[in-house]
């Protein structure tokens, strides 16, 4: 109760502060940014506790137990601060966390995203535990000394790292956005606009019960802008906006051989090879340079406008370093930089299985070959006709399409047998760069960051923000504030704190500075969601 009543007080204080704003926008922002800056550097090691403590709980969607530890953490975590959380759930699906913080005489009202579920660890590739969050100076191949994260000394280095799952995908815009709250208590301020959170339970496992969970609850998730507080910001470490993200669809393609393996030299350039077709196959589909050749594939895509061409040339151009640090000879796309490669679909392969490699290899033909593949769509994609254009090619290759392991006789009296099992998809979304929820912003990410912001687009990963601008009918904009190399999905996830306490101010800022920044008369404008 005593943490609402300071949250009641904060709230009035707000409103002061937002006319004071509206007046001296730059000094009532660098102002701000002083004292939330402040509140962190005399706070590091608590904020870094209470990350530490939230990494620690293992957080698989598939795990429903340790899953159901996260939403109780956080719930806990918003009702200390004075939001009132409650669960929003749907039968076999984790809890989205939600919670509410109004602000009194405010006109508009935000939702900040963010989710809690994170990818599978396979724990032999860690360097640690990933469920025991360690703070280290260097890389662990580089000897970093490991400090357990539970333990942090009063002052830390910002270029040091903390190392666990989710650190930086997606648990730290989460803690970021509680100790945000803190900062402003302490600066006696509180939000200029009504602020809402939605923690998702399942975005790694590809969201399948977001839109049921958004339609059951539209009238308490309606706002005039949804943030969505994930990915990266840029190689140059600038902060950067995200307007759109791709959308995706995956599929297993399994082609088939022998009924059981034979002697390659016996039967060798006669029974038929699966590894050898599959290869064929997916090189008919996609060309060196990453193009698909799949006939219709690129047929719905959406040109970029003038405004968003004129964005991507505001950033800077990181390729040759990144080329330099991931160790690629080459680039696909025939030299075009990456973040133009980022607004095409893409086909990748993510795996191939069939036969052995190594001491396991045997001389012999295998009886199947398994190619998992995604695609990333881009507007106005849908996966329905992404998924229709590829079973046209393979129909066109002479393959009959199956949706179950074949049985003998179809494998016998066909030529050749493809079965595809479709994963869950969605399509991509593309909010305009001028819209007003758009523009204001761009204006509070530049007051918290005091220089401008680069703005793409689109993000090169999925997020389900179509959505959004379906159901809710609410622009969307991506704040990301994570380190560009941080792991992500992968083995010795990590993130640089410096980026945590740069989430902080941004995130202290967009919740006091956009009622000013955002005109009265801006109109409402949703993002631009797949056309149906």
């Amino acid at each position: 109760m005593r943490a609402r009543a300071r949250f009641r007080l904060a709230g009035l204080l707000a409103g002061a502060a937002a006319a004071s704003a509206n007046a001296a926008p730059s000094s009532d922002a660098a102002r701000l940014r002083e004292l939330v800056r402040a509140y962190r550097s005399a706070h590091e090691a608590a904020i870094v506790r209470e990350l530490a403590d939230l990494l620690a709980i293992p957080n698989v969607a598939s795990d429903s137990a340790n899953i159901e530890r996260n939403a109780e953490a956080i719930s806990r975590a918003l009702e200390r601060r004075g939001v009132r959380a409650e669960r929003l759930a749907v039968p076999g699906a984790p809890p989205a966390v939600y919670g509410e913080l109004a602000a009194p005489g405010a006109r508009r009202t935000v939702v900040f995203y963010a989710h809690y579920d994170g990818q599978p660890v396979t724990p032999a590739d860690w360097s640690g535990d990933p469920w025991k969050p360690v703070l280290r100076d260097r890389p662990p191949r580089d000897g970093g000394l490991a400090i357990p994260a539970s333990a942090p000394p009063a002052r830390i280095d910002p270029e040091w790292r903390i190392y666990a799952r989710s650190a930086s995908d997606d648990k730290a815009p989460i803690v970021g956005l509680l100790a945000a709250l803190d900062a402003l208590r302490a600066a006696g301020r509180g939000p200029s606009v009504n602020v809402k959170f939605f923690f998702e339970g399942e975005e790694e496992a590809g969201s399948p019960h977001l839109a049921d969970i958004l339609s059951r609850h539209v009238d308490r998730l309606r706002a005039d802008a949804w943030l969505l507080c994930d990915g990266p910001v840029d190689p140059s470490r600038r902060m950067q906006l995200f307007f759109g993200a791709r959308g995706i669809t995956d599929v297993e393609m399994t082609l088939y051989g022998p009924a059981r393996p034979l002697h390659s030299g016996h039967y060798g350039n006669w029974a038929v090879n699966p590894i050898s077709e599959l290869a064929r196959l997916l090189a008919s589909m996609r060309d060196d340079e990453g193009r698909i050749l799949v006939s219709g594939f690129a047929d719905d895509v959406r040109p970029i406008t003038d405004a968003e061409r004129r964005a991507l040339e505001e950033v800077p151009r990181n390729d040759e370093a990144l080329r330099r640090e991931l160790l690629l000879g080459r680039t696909e796309g025939g030299g075009a930089p990456l973040l133009e490669q980022l607004l095409l679909p893409a086909m990748n392969v993510r795996g191939i299985a069939g036969g052995a490699v190594g001491a396991r290899a045997a001389n012999a033909i295998p009886t199947s070959a398994t190619a998992s593949i995604d695609f990333r769509l881009v507007p106005d994609q849908t996966p329905e006709r992404v998924q229709r254009r590829i079973e046209e090619h393979l129909t066109r290759l002479g393959y009959e399409i199956v949706r179950e392991d074949p049985s003998p006789a179809l494998r016998g009296s066909r030529p050749r047998v493809a079965r595809l099992v479709w994963g869950p998809g969605y399509p991509a979304a593309r909010t305009p760069l001028d819209a007003p929820a758009s523009l204001a912003v761009t204006r509070a990410a530049e007051e918290a960051t005091g220089s401008p912001v680069l703005r793409l687009p689109t993000l090169g990963g999925s997020i389900p923000m179509y959505l959004f601008a379906d159901i809710l009918k609410a622009p969307v904009v991506g704040v990301p504030v994570v380190n560009h190399d941080n792991n992500q999905h992968a083995a010795d996830e990590n993130l640089r704190l410096q980026n945590l306490w740069d989430a902080i101010e941004l995130y202290a800022t967009l919740m006091t500075r956009l009622e000013a920044d955002w005109p009265p008369g801006a109109a409402r404008a949703g993002a631009a969601g797949p056309r149906r």
